[in-house]
């Protein structure tokens, strides 16, 4: 996506349907399903305690069931789980997009996380990029989430240098911290649309149900007609 007025990053949420009844009736029902793989910079003493933050069931089921996605992943992670993240960045089902470094917030009052500073948000960015290079991670886009979907006008100018789009999305699919993966499944599937762009998770500790929910809702939206895509082919509609 070209830069948003006054070198702000562009913000992308999900596809256009058109305005019309007719046209929304004749998009291409195409959805995208995406993972964040987590992890804060400060985790690493919880990882070394065993806590799991990769989901590795999660990427096996998704190559079985030949799920394009994309991985909105932190730098951080990709530095904790190098193999993983190289098995992810060079398998072409894949492509890999930037959740950051930190997986700290880049606006106060998000979720509790730290918070950036201003003049270190590119460069959180670009670090988190340098992780992947040194994982060998291959398939990567110029895609950026913003950690808990936290953002705001000071945001979007500090990332102007760093040349990404922020991806947010319309379906959340309350993966995170759930128990029942059958809710979470239902309200993937009660909230897509043609076009649509869910946000799921890669943390087996986080989101220890994502991999059962998936095996309910990839077989149902193809039931429905629907094609799964990565959010580089959503973009392109």
């Amino acid at each position: 996506m070209a830069p948003g007025p006054a070198g702000r990053t562009p913000v992308f949420t999900r596809r256009p349907t058109g305005g019309s009844a007719a046209e929304k009736a004749a998009a291409e029902k195409v959805v995208a399903l995406t993972f964040d793989a987590d992890m804060t910079a400060d985790q690493g003493p919880r990882a070394e305690a065993g806590e799991r933050f990769d989901n590795p069931e999660l990427i096996a089921l998704l190559r079985r069931l030949k799920v394009p996605s994309t991985v909105f992943m932190t730098g951080r992670w990709a530095e904790e789980y190098p193999a993983q993240a190289k098995g992810i960045g060079t398998d072409d089902l894949f492509e890999v997009a930037n959740h950051s470094y930190s997986h700290y917030a880049f606006t106060a009052d998000c979720y509790g996380l730290p918070v950036v500073a201003k003049n270190a948000m590119t460069r959180d960015v670009e670090r988190a990029f340098s992780a992947f290079r040194q994982a060998g991670v291959r398939n990567v886009v110029p895609y950026f989430r913003f950690p808990g979907g936290c953002y705001d006008d000071a945001a979007l100018r500090a990332l102007g240098p760093a040349d990404v789009t922020a991806v947010q999305w319309d379906v959340v699919s309350g993966d995170a911290f759930a128990t029942d993966a059958g809710a979470v499944a239902e309200q993937v599937l009660d909230g897509v649309r043609p076009g649509s762009l869910v946000v799921m998770h890669c943390t087996r500790s986080a989101a220890p149900v994502t991999a059962e929910a998936i095996s309910r809702i990839v077989p149902e939206l193809r039931k429905r007609g629907y094609r799964l895509v990565k959010v580089s082919e959503l973009m392109e509609g």
